[in-house]
């Protein structure tokens, strides 16, 4: 796996290519997760999806009234992005061909475990924001899952709490909040193990698993729950200004 760290985008170019994005149940609640963040904001602004693959966050965010930009390291993701109308361009997470604060809102999701250099990565995420701006990223969490699925997946590493937080202070970012997602779900990567296949990750589910899926995201988002261990963890962060 490249350092720079596409975001599984074998998995994604598939999954895009037969418009299984709107029907895959972790990529439903990504995009709610996104969606409920963006509210925070009085007014849409500049975004830059770092390791975007496909397209789909930045795709929510033109929806929303954002100007996004896409970057992904792997060219065949990128022309997905582009073919769905995205702004999307070729690059590495670490050396960002970016102006520095030049963006209100910088998204990282599901990237750094991909990333040998993650340090190097999360202080470009930083150089670009403008002060006062907002980095929402998004880890496999708990290294007590690490299978021979995540190294298939091209992953380096899942994160602890304590660990994702040291990372993003080490940059200069507050990190002003944290958060496990997948709670209930934290059995199915082990239940999974024997599809091994790295192509297998997103590729459709049984309707009734997904289904199952779904119902299991929707109720984990009205439990107080949030602190538990999941396989997911997401952080609001800010850079000072």
């Amino acid at each position: 796996m490249p350092s720079g760290g596409p975001v599984d985008t074998i998995e994604v170019r598939r999954v895009a290519g037969r418009g299984l994005e709107d029907a895959n149940w972790w990529c439903r609640e990504r995009r709610a997760i996104l969606a409920g963040e963006l509210l925070r904001f009085s007014a849409p602004g500049a975004a830059v999806d770092v390791g975007a693959g496909a397209g789909a966050a930045a795709r929510l965010l033109g929806e929303h009234g954002w100007h996004a930009t896409a970057i992904d390291l792997d060219p065949d993701a990128v022309a997905v992005a582009r073919a769905h109308g995205v702004e999307a361009y070729v690059g590495d997470a670490r050396y960002l061909q970016l102006p520095g604060e030049g963006f209100d809102l910088a998204l990282a999701l599901e990237v750094l475990e991909h990333v040998e250099e993650d340090r190097r990565a999360v202080a470009e995420l930083a150089r670009v924001l403008r002060p006062g701006g907002t980095a929402l990223v998004s880890v496999a969490s708990d290294m007590a899952l690490w299978s021979a699925r995540d190294v298939s997946a091209g992953r380096v590493r899942r994160y602890g709490r304590r660990g994702l937080v040291e990372l993003l202070e080490g940059a200069g970012l507050l990190v002003e909040r944290v958060w496990s997602r997948g709670v209930l779900v934290r059995p199915v990567p082990r239940l999974l193990r024997h599809r091994m296949s790295r192509r297998d990750d997103l590729a459709p589910l049984h309707p009734a698993l997904n289904g199952a899926l779904r119902v299991s995201a929707a109720v984990e988002r009205r439990l107080p729950v949030r602190s538990w261990p999941g396989t997911c963890l997401f952080a609001r962060t800010r850079r000072p200004g």
